[in-house]
């Protein structure tokens, strides 16, 4: 049974904001790493646990998210996309999870949310809103992938369920801020969603452990309990921009692509 674990940062436990903790330089960011990591990790005992036999571990944070020397020793590490999306996962593995990732741009209640960087305002295939879950989510569908856990904030996971009903989500923090910041400039809207509750990380983890159990033993007893994002093409996409002088958002579209990570890798 192999599993491609696809991994981002914002959406751990105990990470508290993007200036102190997500970049290089910041204060937490090492910190924020090891955070991750752990949480991988607690992912993969679950998934082992459960019958896995191989796991690549896809570190898809922009400058980087895992901490190498901590990561159990038999997971494997994956980072750079030479080709972009679909960020090397192909039909050869059985499902895809999601360990830290953070809600799409314009979610309300949502922790430190943002769809690649926080210029975008909105993401469309096809006419589907989608974030890095979704994008993903849907170059999975057309390769046969199965998604099956998705862990984050708590507007993470209700973006999961939308998309993919039946998928196993666990919950680790919850935004406040409500509204969509729309109206935000792009340094308001980085600073904008930091407000949060979050559960202590050593919980975490455990409900990180026991959700891949879970999801596992349902795929490999009923894999037609979760579903897929099957979008037929061709593909286009609609990217809403926020410029960075606060001016209302202008928009970019491509279409007639013949895959979804044609149209997503797309400027």
């Amino acid at each position: 049974m192999k599993i491609y674990m696809m991994t981002d940062i914002e959406g751990v436990a105990g990470l508290l904001n993007r200036n102190d903790w997500v970049h290089p330089g910041s204060y937490y960011y090492e910190k924020a790493k090891t955070l991750l990591t752990m949480e991988v990790n607690s992912a993969a005992k679950g998934f082992f646990r459960a019958g896995a036999t191989e796991i690549l571990v896809s570190d898809g944070h922009g400058c980087g998210g895992i901490q190498p020397e901590l990561l159990d020793k038999r997971l494997e590490l994956l980072r750079g996309y030479p080709n972009g999306y679909p960020c090397e996962l192909t039909s050869d593995f059985d499902c895809l999870a999601w360990i830290g990732q953070h809600a799409k741009a314009g979610t309300p209640y949502a922790h430190i949310p943002h769809t690649g960087n926080h210029y975008v305002i909105d993401l469309s295939i096809n006419g589907i809103s989608v974030g890095e879950l979704g994008q993903l989510a849907m170059c999975a569908g057309v390769l046969g992938v199965k998604p099956i856990l998705a862990t984050g904030d708590k507007a993470l996971c209700i973006e999961a369920e939308d998309l993919l009903p039946g998928i196993e989500t666990v919950c680790v923090k919850e935004g406040l801020m409500p509204g969509s910041g729309i109206e935000c400039t792009f340094e308001e809207y980085s600073s904008r969603n930091i407000a949060a509750i979050h559960k202590s990380p050593e919980r975490a983890r455990e409900l990180i452990e026991e959700g891949a159990y879970n999801a596992l033993v349902r795929f490999m007893k009923d894999p037609k309990s979760f579903s897929d994002l099957v979008v037929d093409g061709p593909y286009e996409k609609v990217t809403v921009l926020r410029p960075g002088d606060g001016k209302s958002g202008y928009t970019l579209k491509t279409g007639g692509h013949k895959t979804p990570w044609d149209a997503i890798n797309s400027r």
